[in-house]
């Protein structure tokens, strides 16, 4: 008769170590620590690369969460132009259940913190900015390299919101809301007169957003109008001087568009 062979005990495995088990105790410690307490250059990295380096916070402390630094802008990575707005400028983010809320607040431009939220969605996001107003100095667009630094423009840029919101959706924008950006006692160093007017830009949002430009006050005369086409913008104006003033303003007409005669044609997209 046969003999069956005896069967193999399973080998019972060897306990874990202490030292195993204090590593990942250390790192489940560790991560929470980790994202509270994140560096603010994480998120100064992060805005230099979304952006092509053109936006950058420089000497950035505190944290992703809490922190504060030096606005600067700049042409991109290969150009040599780069403004930064005085003083600093402080930030808070919270994560909430259906996204994140910003404050920005600078000392220079903001008399109330400017509140944002992001709310991400399936297939898009969407970007509440709260109604409020802020006036930024004109001088630092030149950072942005061509044709602001030609223009080096100076004056207050004075933004106020309403109901603004901005999204995107199956790969389209969407925009809701007004926006409003009055450009005050500008000047360009193309031109000797100072200042050369006050300008108003508005942006409305709807199934086609607008955007209008007027002349307020001034010797330099601007208007326009245009609608975004898909991810386009389409916009028409002109330029032109009081006749008192065409000799003076006659550099920068040549900069701002196609010159017919006295005037100055403006087209985009």
């Amino acid at each position: 008769m046969a003999r069956t062979a005896p069967r193999s005990r399973p080998q019972a495995q060897a306990p874990r170590s202490p030292r195993g088990w204090a590593l990942c105790g250390l790192l489940l410690g560790a991560l929470p620590a980790l994202v509270v307490f994140a560096p603010a250059d994480w998120l100064a990295h992060g805005i230099a690369r979304a952006s092509g380096g053109q936006v950058q916070l420089a000497q950035a402390r505190g944290t992703v969460w809490t922190g504060s630094a030096q606005l600067v802008l700049t042409g991109g990575a290969s150009s040599q132009d780069r403004a930064a707005l005085p003083g600093r400028l402080q930030w808070q983010l919270r994560p909430r259940w259906n996204g994140l809320a910003a404050t920005l607040q600078a000392d220079c431009c903001t008399p109330e913190p400017l509140r944002l939220a992001l709310a991400p969605h399936w297939g898009g996001a969407r970007l509440t900015v709260h109604d409020g107003q802020s006036q930024w100095p004109a001088a630092v667009l030149a950072g942005l390299g061509t044709p602001w630094n030609t223009l080096q423009p100076q004056g207050r840029l004075a933004l106020r919101t309403q109901g603004l919101e901005l999204g995107w959706s199956a790969g389209r924008p969407v925009l809701a809301g007004q926006a409003q950006l009055d450009a005050l006692a500008m000047s360009s160093r193309l031109s000797t007169l100072r200042p050369m007017g006050s300008y108003r830009l508005q942006l409305a949002g709807g199934a086609a957003p607008t955007l209008t430009l007027q002349t307020l006050d001034g010797h330099l005369l601007l208007n326009g109008s245009g609608q975004w086409v898909g991810q386009r913008l389409r916009f028409t104006g002109e330029a032109s001087a009081a006749p008192e003033r065409e000799a003076q303003l006659s550099n920068l007409l040549n900069i701002i568009g196609r010159r017919s005669g006295a005037r100055s044609l403006i087209s985009l997209g």
